[in-house]
């Protein structure tokens, strides 16, 4: 595997770092971190670099908050102008690790997505007649450090740049614990290695596919699995033999260990295709789509709450009209005409 040096000046050129801070930007223009960076907007970008060609930069503390829909999970927010940092980092080191993913990792990847893989699992789902379906266990909790470095240094040899990446995985803020223990593990093996990537960071994002990265060419090329389909945590192998999936489902398993991973004990398992498969917030058929049961109710609660808002004057009609449209486009993306023509046809958005 090729080995890349000299990337650092790249990584901190002030075009590279003007760049970065469009990118980080988008869609949180309105945000008063965003405002107040852009004020000074040069200023700030030059401090930057000097603090990286240094190597005196410090990653500052994350803002923590919980989501609950659809399971309780932290996530943490970095402080923006870390946020520039991480998308210069990657805007020069992502397309060097892109030429090495499979074609059927989706997640986080220009041109990928959560609709590419569901179609992706449709086009394979008809010609087979079983789907093994996995998650990972607490899978961002569970990212080892060392083992994530490893695989980074297979690609990256510049080493001011590892002094970066390091630093950036090393500033990482505690996580949910996990205290899962391997073959070689001693007693306190689970407590003493470093492991947890914060969900929300670009990096975390970008280095969730380098770590699953081995394991991708694991399933295509020593287990042969043509039919396989990943976005982040969440996979799926399509077989005719359900028993050939289930030896398939212990290889896994063995080979996520050496990721210090587990699956998820009640969420693997081998399904008929024709029965409907929830995957990616949708229920796939073979030839159809269905918004999952849940994902109505939340839709449901959510639109009543924001008719409710409008009615009181809490919230602008253009942010009502921003949250509608992005349902639109997720829930159209399955079989909803008539569902979507029912709920609206029970909401009405004006002002008492």
């Amino acid at each position: 595997m090729k080995t890349y040096k000299n990337l650092y000046d790249k990584i901190c050129s002030f075009e590279n770092l003007l760049l970065a801070s469009r990118k980080a930007r988008l869609g949180k223009r309105s945000n008063t971190d965003v405002a107040q960076f852009e004020i000074n907007l040069e200023k700030e970008l030059v401090n930057i670099r000097e603090e990286l060609l240094q190597q005196t930069y410090t990653p500052g503390n994350y803002t923590e908050f919980y989501i609950y829909e659809p399971k309780k999970r932290m996530i943490s927010a970095a402080p923006y102008r870390d946020r520039v940092v991480h998308h210069a980092l990657c805007n020069v080191i992502e397309p060097l690790f892109e030429k090495t993913f499979i074609y059927d990792s989706y997640a986080n990847r220009t041109g990928k997505g959560t609709h590419k893989a569901i179609k992706r699992y449709q086009e394979f789902s008809r010609k087979n007649s079983f789907v093994l379906k996995c998650d990972i266990q607490k899978f961002f909790p569970s990212i080892d450090h060392e083992i994530l470095k490893q695989e980074i240094r297979k690609k990256i040899g510049c080493r001011k740049t590892l002094w970066l990446i390091d630093t950036i995985i090393d500033n990482s803020n505690e996580q949910e614990a996990t205290l899962n223990y391997f073959e070689t593990d001693t007693l306190f093996s689970s407590i003493e290695r470093r492991k947890g990537l914060p969900i929300g960071n670009l990096t975390s994002q970008f280095f969730a596919n380098v770590y699953m990265n081995a394991f991708d060419h694991f399933v295509k090329e020593q287990l042969q699995c043509k039919s396989y389909v990943r976005y982040v945590d969440d996979f799926v192998v399509f077989g005719n033999e359900k028993k050939h999936l289930g030896s398939i489902k212990v290889s896994l398993e063995t080979f996520l260990q050496t990721l210090r991973l587990i699956v998820h004990p009640n969420k693997t398992k081998v399904f008929p295709i024709d029965t409907g498969l929830c995957f990616l917030g949708h229920r796939v058929f073979p030839t159809f789509r269905l918004l999952k049961k849940e994902n109505v109710q939340r839709s449901r609660r959510k639109l009543k709450k924001l008719e409710t808002l409008y009615a009181q004057g809490k919230i602008t009609l253009a942010k009502v009209s921003a949250s509608v449209r992005s349902w639109i486009a997720h829930a159209s993306f399955s079989d909803t005409d008539r569902l979507r023509e029912k709920i609206f046809s029970n909401i009405v958005f004006v002002k008492e």
